[in-house]
C-alpha cells in the first residue's frame, strides 16, 4: 500500500510541475520536477523510494531510448557518423582516463580503479535531458541531431568501461584486452540482437494482420512491450540491452516509413499512448533523482571527513572538467575534420561553424538517468568483505554533477542561442510549422478518403491547400524582401491585363454577349485598383461597399438601372470564360517568368492553377450540399484538426520547434478549427 501511495504521489507531482511551469516558464520542467521531489523527501511522512538499479534500467532507460531511437531521423544521424562516434566513444574513453586520474589526485580516498567507475558513469550525456532541454531552448538542429545520437551510443561505452573498472576495483585485477574485446563484443551484440529481435516482431505483427487481426489493443501491447523485450533478452544473453533497445526503435523507424499501408487508427492511437508514457516516464526520472539527493546528500554533510564547501566544490571542479574535455575534444576533431571526413565534407560541423558551436556542444553535454542508475549500481563491499571505499561520496558526486550539468545548460544555452535575427527565425520556424502540420493533416485526409466521401474529402483537401498555398506566399515574400511585394503585384497587374485582352477577343468574337464583358470589365477593374494600391486596401473596399449600396439604392428607385442578373446558361458560360482567361493569364506570366522572379511567378500561376481547379469543380456539379456531405466533411475536418495538433506535439517533442512556436500553431490550429466549425454550419 505504501508504494502504491508513493506512484500515486509522484504522478501528482508531474502534473504540478507542468502547473509551477506555466506560472514560471523561464524554469525548465525538469528542475522543477528535482526540486518538487527535493521537497517531498524532506517532509516528515515524505515519500521515500528505494531506487533498484536494475528496475531503473528497465523501466525508464530501455522504453525511452527505444522512442528516441525510433524518432530520431536515420539520414541524419548517417551524415554525423563521424563526430557520433567520435563523441560516443572517443570521448568517453578520454574522459575516463583523464577525469579518473584527476578525481583520484584530487581525493586520494577515492582508489584509482573507483576513481575511473566515477568518471565512467559521469561520461555518457543522457538523451532524456537532452529532449527536455531541446524543447524549451533553440539550439541549431545540426548540434541537436550530434547531441541526440551520441546519447543514444555513448551509455553502452560508458556502462562497459564502469563494469570493468569496478571489476577491477572489487577484484583488483583489469585486462585492457579483454576489456576492448568485450566492448566490442556487448556493443555490436546489442545493435545486432536488437535488429533481430525487432525485425521477428515486425514479422509477428503482419503475420497478425495478415490473419485478420486488426485489434488495435492487441498492437498496442506489443508496441509497448517490445523495449522491455529488446533489453531483457539483451542483457540476459550477455550483451547491452540499452543498444538493443535502441537498435529496436530504429528498426521501427524504418519499418513505419516502409509500410505506408499502417492502419491510420493503429497511428493515432500509438501517437498518444506513447505521448502519455514518456511523458509519465520523463517526469519520474527527474522526480526520483529528486527523491534521492536528501538522503545521499545529508550522509556527506554529516560526514567530518568533508566540510559542505569541500564537497560542493569538488562536484564544480569534476563538472568543470568534463565541460573542459569536451571542449578540448570537440576543437581538436573540428579543427581536424579533413582527418575524418572525406569528399566535400570537410568539416564536420560545417552548417554551424565557429568557436560558438563548439562551445553550445560542449555545454549541452547533460548527465542524467544512466549516470544516476550506474552510481547506485556500485556494490556495497569489495570481494574481501571490506565496504567499497567512499561510496556514499561517489553517489554524491554523480549526483551533483547531474545538477550541475543541468543548471548550466538551462542558464547559459539560453542566452548564448538568442540571436539578432531571433524575430526573422522565429517567424521562419511558424510558416514552416504551419505547412508541417497541414501538410500532416492533407495525408490524414487522404489516408480517410473512400468512394462513398470522396467529394467531401475533396472539399476538406481543398481548404487545406488554399492555406498552405497563403502561408507558402507569405514566406516567399518574406525571403525575397520587400521588392517581392512589388514584383507579385506588378505580376498580377500583367495576368489581369491579359484576362481583360482575352475578354476583349472573346467579346468581339462573339463568344460572349457585350453586357458580359462590359460586366466582367469592372471587375477586373475593382481588382486592379485594389493590386495598385494595396496600403490603401480598406479604404478601397469600403469605397466598393458605398457604391454597391448606392446600386442597389438607384435599383429601388429605377428598376432598369439594376444589376444585371445571370441565368443558369450565363453563369456557366461566366465560368468558361474565367477558365479560359486564367489558362491565357497563366501563359503569359510563364512568358515572363526570370530568374529574379520565378518564384514570385510560380506562386501567381499556383493561385490561377487553383482558380481553375476550382471552376471545373463547379462545373463538373461541384459539392453537394446536403446533410450526408457535410456530417461527411465535418468528421474529415475533425481528423485533420487532430493530426495537426499530434503533428506540433511530435515536433515539440523532438526538440524541432519551441515551446512558443508550438503555442503559436496551437492557436492556428484552434482558429482554422473555428473557421472550419463555422463553415460546415453553413453548409
Amino acid at each position: 500500500m505504501e508504494l502504491f501511495l508513493g506512484i500515486l504521489v509522484l504522478l501528482a507531482l508531474l502534473g504540478l510541475s507542468n502547473v509551477v511551469n506555466r506560472i514560471v516558464p523561464f524554469v525548465p520542467v525538469p528542475l522543477i520536477q528535482i526540486a518538487l521531489g527535493v521537497c517531498v523527501a524532506l517532509l516528515p511522512a515524505g515519500v521515500h523510494i528505494p531506487l533498484n538499479p536494475e528496475l531503473f534500467f528497465v523501466l525508464f532507460v530501455a522504453p525511452l531510448l527505444f522512442n528516441d531511437g525510433k524518432r530520431t531521423p536515420l539520414k541524419e544521424l548517417w551524415k554525423l557518423r563521424a563526430p557520433i562516434l567520435l563523441l560516443a566513444v572517443g570521448l568517453v574513453f578520454v574522459t575516463v582516463a583523464a577525469a579518473g586520474y584527476v578525481i583520484h589526485w584530487m581525493i586520494p580516498a577515492i582508489p584509482l580503479p573507483a576513481a575511473f567507475a566515477l568518471a565512467a558513469i559521469l561520461s555518457p550525456t543522457d538523451a532524456v535531458s537532452v529532449s527536455a532541454l531541446s524543447a524549451r531552448i533553440h539550439l541549431p538542429k545540426r548540434i541537436l541531431r550530434l547531441l541526440e545520437g551520441e546519447a543514444l551510443m555513448n551509455d553502452a561505452s560508458g556502462l562497459v568501461a564502469f563494469k570493468f573498472a569496478i571489476a577491477a576495483a572489487v577484484t583488483g585485477v583489469f585486462s585492457l584486452p579483454q576489456a576492448a574485446l568485450s566492448f566490442m563484443v556487448i556493443a555490436l551484440g546489442g545493435l545486432l540482437l536488437g535488429v533481430l529481435l525487432s525485425l521477428l516482431i515486425v514479422g509477428l505483427q503482419l503475420l497478425l494482420r495478415r490473419f485478420g487481426m486488426e485489434d488495435i489493443t492487441v498492437h498496442m501491447i506489443i508496441q509497448i512491450l517490445t523495449p522491455f523485450l529488446l533489453y531483457l533478452i539483451a542483457e540476459e544473453c550477455g550483451v547491452s540491452g540499452i543498444l538493443a533497445a535502441v537498435a529496436g526503435g530504429i528498426v521501427h523507424a524504418v519499418k513505419q516509413e516502409l509500410n505506408q499501408s499502417v492502419m491510420i487508427e493503429l497511428q493515432m492511437v500509438s501517437t498518444h499512448t506513447w505521448s502519455v508514457v514518456l511523458f509519465v516516464l520523463n517526469g519520474l526520472v527527474f522526480v526520483i533523482l529528486g527523491l534521492q539527493i536528501p538522503a545521499v546528500s545529508s550522509v556527506i554533510f554529516r560526514d567530518a571527513a568533508y566540510s559542505n564547501y569541500e564537497a560542493l566544490g569538488y562536484i564544480a571542479v569534476i563538472s568543470v572538467l568534463l565541460i573542459a574535455l569536451r571542449f578540448a575534444w570537440i576543437l581538436a576533431f573540428t579543427r581536424g575534420a579533413g582527418l575524418f571526413s572525406s569528399g566535400k565534407d570537410t568539416r564536420i560541423l560545417k552548417d554551424v561553424p565557429g568557436m560558438k558551436s563548439i562551445v553550445l556542444t560542449s555545454l549541452s553535454g547533460v548527465r542524467g538517468t544512466v549516470t544516476l542508475a550506474g552510481a547506485f549500481s556500485i556494490p556495497l563491499a569489495l570481494k574481501d568483505g571490506s565496504p567499497f571505499p567512499e561510496r556514499n561520496l561517489i553517489i554524491f558526486l554523480a549526483a551533483g554533477v547531474i545538477l550541475f550539468s543541468l543548471l548550466v545548460a538551462s542558464i547559459v544555452l539560453p542566452l548564448l542561442t538568442k540571436r539578432k535575427e531571433a524575430d526573422v527565425n522565429m517567424q521562419e520556424e511558424e510558416n514552416d510549422t504551419q505547412i508541417r502540420t497541414m501538410t500532416a493533416a492533407l495525408h490524414a485526409i487522404n489516408q480517410e478518403r473512400t468512394e462513398h466521401n470522396a467529394k467531401a474529402a475533396a472539399a476538406a483537401a481543398g481548404d487545406y491547400k488554399k492555406w498552405i498555398h497563403q502561408v507558402r506566399s507569405e514566406k516567399i515574400n518574406r525571403k525575397l524582401g520587400p521588392g517581392a511585394r512589388e514584383v507579385e503585384t506588378e505580376l498580377r497587374l500583367t495576368a489581369l491585363r491579359k484576362e481583360r485582352e482575352t475578354v476583349e477577343e472573346m467579346a468581339q468574337n462573339q463568344e460572349i454577349s457585350p453586357d458580359m464583358a462590359t460586366l466582367i470589365g469592372q471587375r477586373f477593374g475593382q481588382t486592379e485598383l485594389i493590386l495598385a494600391n494595396r496600403l490603401h486596401l480598406w479604404r478601397i473596399m469600403l469605397m466598393l461597399l458605398v457604391q454597391r449600396i448606392q446600386m442597389l439604392i438607384q435599383s429601388k428607385a429605377d428598376p432598369a438601372k439594376a444589376p444585371m442578373k445571370l441565368d443558369a446558361k450565363e453563369i456557366d458560360s461566366l465560368r468558361e470564360m474565367k477558365i479560359r482567361t486564367s489558362e491565357a493569364a497563366v501563359d503569359e506570366i510563364k512568358r515572363r517568368i526570370q530568374d529574379d522572379n520565378r518564384e514570385v511567378a510560380l506562386e501567381v500561376i499556383s493561385h490561377y492553377n487553383h482558380v481553375i481547379a476550382r471552376i471545373r469543380l463547379q462545373k463538373s456539379g461541384g459539392y453537394p450540399h446536403d446533410e450526408r456531405f457535410g456530417e461527411q466533411k465535418k468528421e474529415l475536418h475533425t481528423v485533420a484538426v487532430q493530426a495537426e495538433r499530434d503533428e506540433v506535439q511530435k515536433l515539440y517533442e523532438q526538440g524541432t520547434i519551441s515551446r512558443r512556436t508550438a503555442n503559436k500553431i496551437r492557436q492556428y490550429i484552434s482558429y482554422r478549427e473555428a473557421l472550419m466549425f463555422e463553415q460546415d454550419e453553413l453548409e
